[in-house]
C-alpha cells in the first residue's frame, strides 16, 4: 500500500463543473452561483499574477466582510500563494507590525481600509497595495502602482495538502501575535470532521457573521466549495439582521460566540426559530449555563464548539444529538482529532482539570517564521493549547479556561469563566469579566467587572453588595468577587467575540478607565 499523498483537485474548480447553478454565496441581497464565482476567481487570479504574485508569495488582506474575501481565497489558492487576512480593527501600528512579519508582498485593501495600511506602506515601498473596485466586486486597481493586465499563466488547480493557504494571526489575548500557517490539508479535514458531527444537507446556508478574517470565518467560505452549499455572509453581526436571515433566508447553520447569541435571544424574546435552523454552533470560550439552559428551553439547536487558530477552528463539537444531553460540554474531538487533558505529566482522570492537548490532521503546521514557538507548542505531534478543560467518564470535553487566566487565591484554583457565569445568571448583567489581581495575604483576589443591562434603583454600593451575595449563594466564598467594579462602556473583546482579560488587568493596573 502506498503512503502518498493524495493531492486535492480544486474544490472550486470541482463545484463549478458539477453544481454549476447552485448558489455559492448571499451577499449584500445578490446571490453568487458557483459558476459565477469560478470565473471571478480566475479573472482575480490573474490579475493577482500581473501584479507579480507567484507561488509561495504572501497576499494580505484588509477587508471586511464581503465577496471579494471569497473571491481572493479562491484566487490565491489557484496561485500556489498563501492569503494571510489581517484584522480590520486594529491599529495602524499593529498592522504595520503584522504585514511586516508575514513578508508579504501585496496587500489588498478597500475604500473603508486603505488609510489603516499608510505606515505599512510608508515602511515597506516594496509592498504592492490594491483595492477592490466597489462597484465590480472582483476588479483590482493598482493604488500606487498604477493599472496592472491580466497575465495569462497555468493556474493551480490541484493542491498539494501540505501547501500553507492561509497565515492566520491568532487573536492576542495574551501576548504578541502569531502567524499560524493553516495549510490546504487543514481545511480539508476540518471540513470532513464537522460534516461527519453535524451532517450535510444539499440545501444547507451556512450564515457568516463572524468576521471573515477569522478562522471560523475563512472556515465557512472554504467548507461552502468543499460541501457546494451557499455561505450567507452579513457584513458585520447585527442581532435583528441575524434574526431576519435565519427567518427569511433559510438559514440552517450559525456560527456565533456567546455575546452575539445573547444579543440575538435579547433581540427576539421567547418567539421561537423556524425548524430550518438545524445547528447554532457555538465557540469562543465557555457558554454560561444560563444561556444554554433559555436555549433549551426555546428548543434552539445549540451545539458547543472548541477550537483555536491554530486548529483551523473546530476540534471538538457536541454533536447535535448530545446537545441536552451534555449540557455544556463543548463534545468529542471531530474524527480523526485526539485529545487528552493532561496535569503535572500524566493524563488526568475523569472530571480532573488540566491542561488540554490535541491532535490531528486540523493542526497547523506552525507559526510563520518562529520557529521556537512552534516547538514549544508542538511536542511529538501534540498541541499544547495552554487551555484548561476536563473530560467526564464518557470523553466529553468541558472548556473551564485559559491557564493565563487561572486564579490562584488562598492556594485554591478559581476558574474566571466559572465566576461570569454565575454573575451574567443575574438580571442585571449584560457583560462580566473576571480577573485575579495580587493581594499580600492570599496571593491574589478575585475582581469583576461588569456592564449592566438595567441599572438598578439604589446606590452603587448596594447593588455591589447585592450581585456579591448572588454570587455567594452560587459559589464557594474562596471564588465571590472580592471587588465589584461596575462600568458604562462595552468590556474588551477579541474581533471574534472573546473577553481580553489581559486588557481588563492592564487597566486595573493602571488604574486607568475601562
Amino acid at each position: 500500500m502506498s503512503n502518498a499523498v493524495v493531492p486535492l483537485t480544486d474544490w472550486l474548480t470541482h463545484r463549478a463543473t458539477n453544481t454549476p447553478d447552485r448558489v455559492a454565496l448571499m451577499v449584500g441581497g445578490r446571490s453568487w452561483s458557483f459558476a459565477e464565482l469560478d470565473i471571478a476567481a480566475t479573472r482575480n487570479a490573474r490579475q493577482l499574477a500581473g501584479l507579480g504574485v507567484r507561488s509561495g508569495d504572501r497576499v494580505a488582506m484588509l477587508l471586511g466582510n464581503c465577496v471579494d474575501v471569497a473571491i481572493l481565497v479562491h484566487a490565491v489558492l489557484r496561485l500556489g500563494a498563501t492569503l494571510v487576512p489581517l484584522n480590520v480593527r486594529l491599529g495602524a501600528d499593529e498592522l504595520a507590525w503584522q504585514i511586516g512579519d508575514c513578508r508579504a508582498r501585496v496587500l489588498v485593501v478597500q475604500a473603508a481600509t486603505i488609510a489603516l495600511s499608510d505606515r505599512a506602506r510608508r515602511e515597506r515601498p516594496d509592498l504592492v497595495s490594491v483595492s477592490v473596485d466597489d462597484a465590480g466586486a472582483i476588479i483590482l486597481e493598482c493604488a500606487t502602482l498604477g493599472a496592472r493586465d491580466e497575465l495569462d499563466i497555468p493556474l493551480h488547480l490541484v493542491h498539494d495538502p501540505a501547501a500553507v493557504l492561509a497565515i492566520v494571526y491568532t487573536s492576542g489575548t495574551t501576548g504578541q501575535p502569531k502567524g499560524a500557517m493553516l495549510t490546504v490539508g487543514n481545511f480539508w479535514w476540518s471540513a470532513v470532521g464537522s460534516a461527519l458531527n453535524l451532517g450535510t444537507h444539499a440545501d444547507d446556508r451556512w450564515l457568516a457573521c463572524m468576521p471573515l478574517f477569522h478562522v471560523g470565518g475563512l472556515s465557512i467560505l472554504l467548507r461552502s466549495a468543499i460541501y457546494g452549499i451557499t455561505a450567507v455572509i452579513h457584513d458585520g453581526f447585527d442581532a435583528a439582521a441575524v434574526n431576519a436571515a435565519l427567518d427569511d433566508d433559510r438559514v440552517t447553520i450559525i456560527s456565533v460566540v456567546t455575546v452575539m447569541l445573547q444579543r440575538m435571544l435579547d433581540a427576539r424574546g421567547d418567539r421561537p426559530y423556524p425548524p430550518s435552523l438545524r445547528c447554532v454552533l457555538l465557540g469562543g470560550g465557555p457558554a454560561p449555563r444560563p444561556l444554554l439552559e433559555r436555549c433549551a428551553l426555546l428548543g434552539i439547536p445549540v451545539a458547543q464548539t472548541y477550537g483555536l487558530t491554530e486548529t483551523t477552528s473546530q476540534l471538538a463539537t457536541l454533536a447535535p444529538e448530545d446537545a441536552l444531553r451534555k449540557l455544556g460540554a463543548a463534545g468529542r474531538p471531530i474524527y480523526p482529532n485526539e485529545l487528552r487533558v493532561v496535569t503535572d505529566g500524566r493524563d488526568a482522570s475523569a472530571g480532573e482539570a488540566g491542561e488540554i492537548l490535541v491532535r490531528g490532521p486540523v493542526i497547523m503546521a506552525g507559526y510563520a517564521g518562529q520557529p521556537e514557538a512552534t516547538s514549544r507548542a508542538i511536542v511529538d505531534g501534540w498541541l499544547h493549547t495552554g487551555d484548561i478543560g476536563a473530560l467526564d467518564a464518557d470523553g466529553y470535553l468541558s472548556v473551564l479556561d485559559r491557564r493565563d487566566d487561572l486564579i490562584i487565591t488562598g492556594g485554591e484554583n478559581v476558574y474566571p469563566a466559572e465566576v461570569e457565569a454565575a454573575l451574567l445568571a443575574h438580571p442585571w448583567i449584560a457583560e462580566a469579566g473576571v480577573i485575579g489581581v495580587p493581594d499580600a495575604t492570599w496571593g491574589q483576589m478575585v475582581v469583576a467587572i461588569v456592564r449592566l443591562a438595567d441599572l438598578p434603583d439604589m446606590n452603587i454600593t448596594s447593588a455591589q453588595d447585592a450581585l456579591r451575595a448572588h454570587c455567594r449563594a452560587q459559589l464557594a466564598g474562596y471564588k465571590t468577587p472580592r471587588e465589584i467594579r461596575i462600568v458604562t462602556d462595552p468590556l474588551p473583546r477579541t474581533a471574534s467575540g472573546k473577553l481580553r482579560r489581559s486588557v481588563l488587568r492592564a487597566s486595573l493596573a493602571d488604574d486607568s478607565e475601562l
